[in-house]
């Protein structure tokens, strides 16, 4: 009786008789609310909707932008004079009575005073501030560029150990037919059990294989992960290759690579330190400082008029005699810091001037690779398994020559996977290294 053994004692897998009738129902019920969900997660997850993920989900671009609308207001806060200041207090009061209206100098006093910093100072600290916002907007899209190098690096890498998966797959089921006719060969006596072993031995290799891709799959989209999140990222991506858009030329980025956002954000600061250096020699001209004062005093004149008030003006004046312990070393300090920053521009400008040149000739000549498996490699080899399959069913080659056939179009076509998909990293951050100022349709070479 299906579910209960032989002493009658329900099987403890099985279902309640009165469970049974119904399961039937439960189970097309809960496969019609899954059907949704399944078709959603099997959803292709394309190369241009993971760079829309990596931008809205990257943080530290707006980050940027962010710390650039903050210079904004600041540069308008560092154009604007000091606050004045207010003085209020008595002048000349007698200690002995405090009697305002017994001396005639004494004053009820009310003052403002309004510092000048030297020279041009505040103009020069706001255009500083504002160099400064233009180098964090310059950081933010260099930010961007970078965030759609790494992402479209890691989909294409994905992308391989998919694709290669399905290829292993594939020429599993073939390597299982192998075995089977082996076998056949076997019973029928034209062959020895060693072929029948070195086609089980080859088959199980290829397990090991797939397993191991599966693996490079799992950290991969792990990976890529970290840019869109692991929900997106546990989706299948596009069976269609992505396509980017192609490159210009070596000479044409060689030539804009000065605008590369990168570098438009070290030439903001070599300027911003540039005009600090500006702001220091203004401290070499005097600071000044006017003070406006109205004095009130009480009581009469002798001759019983009431006196009169009191208003004073005064401006004072920084003197920068003494400059050489402390101008002349903010001086210094600010020239020295120009060159650190200036240094530091030439060291970006030539680790981008030796990544363009060497991710440049890696594309090119990938692409030559492209072709040549393409157009020999990939079809020779596939002729000769094709002709040594036909060669040992008619008894005039040996197995091994077979199985090594077999393997060998097995490892050109992932090798032609593995050069497609360089090519396409390499250009990936070609168009990193063009600022993503590229258009295009891609490269169809």
């Amino acid at each position: 009786m299906s579910g209960y053994g032989k002493t009658g004692s329900l099987h403890p897998l099985a279902a309640p008789p009165s469970l049974q009738r119904w399961m039937p129902g439960c189970l097309l019920l809960m496969s019609a609310l899954l059907l949704p969900v399944t078709g959603a997660a099997a959803e292709p997850l394309s190369l241009r909707e993971t760079e829309e993920l990596a931008l809205s989900k990257d943080v530290t671009a707006p980050r940027f932008e962010a710390l650039a609308a903050a210079r904004n207001d600041q540069a308008v806060a560092d154009g604007q004079l000091p606050d004045p200041r207010l003085k209020l207090g008595a002048a000349n009061l007698p200690i002995d009575s405090f009697d305002r209206t017994r001396e005639p100098m004494t004053q009820m006093q009310l003052g403002v005073q309004q510092a000048f910093p030297p020279g041009r100072t505040l103009k020069l600290s706001s255009e500083r501030a504002n160099v400064l916002a233009e180098a964090d907007l310059a950081r933010a899209r260099a930010k961007r560029a970078e965030v759609l190098r790494e992402v479209r690096e890691r989909y294409l890498e994905l992308y391989y150990h998919v694709a290669a998966g399905q290829i292993i797959e594939a020429s599993r089921e073939l390597f299982s037919q192998l075995v089977d006719v082996t076998r056949y060969h076997y019973a029928a006596g034209r062959n020895n059990q060693q072929d029948v072993l070195r086609a089980s031995v080859e088959l199980s290799l290829l397990e090991d294989r797939l397993t191991r891709v599966n693996t490079d799959a799992d950290r991969a989209r792990a990976e890529l992960g970290r840019y869109i999140g692991q929900q997106a990222a546990g989706r299948a991506p596009d069976s269609q290759f992505p396509q980017l858009p192609a490159p210009p030329s070596l000479e044409a980025i060689r030539a804009a690579l000065d605008v590369h956002p990168l570098l438009q954000a070290e030439n903001r600061i070599v300027k911003a330190e540039q005009i600090g250096v500006d702001i220091a020699r203004q401290r070499y001209k005097p600071g000044w400082m006017l003070d406006v004062t109205y004095g009130n005093r009480g009581g009469e004149n002798a001759d019983g008029s009431d006196r009169d008030d009191f208003l004073s003006a005064m401006v004072t004046m920084d003197l920068p005699l003494f400059t050489d312990k402390r101008q002349d070393r903010v001086l210094a300090t600010r020239q020295h810091e120009v060159e650190a920053v200036r240094l530091n521009r030439e060291d970006q400008y030539l680790q981008l001037l030796r990544r363009l040149d060497s991710d440049y000739a890696e594309w090119f000549r990938l692409g030559e690779r492209k072709d040549l498996y393409r157009q020999q490699i990939e079809p020779q080899a596939l002729d000769n398994a094709r002709a040594s399959v036909a060669a040992y069913k008619s008894g005039v080659t040996e197995f091994t020559g077979v199985m090594r056939a077999r393997i060998t179009e097995l490892d050109v076509r992932l090798q032609s996977l593995r050069v497609i998909v360089d090519r396409s990293k390499a250009q990936a951050r070609l168009l990193y290294l063009a600022a993503g100022v590229v258009s295009g349709e891609g490269d169809k070479r």
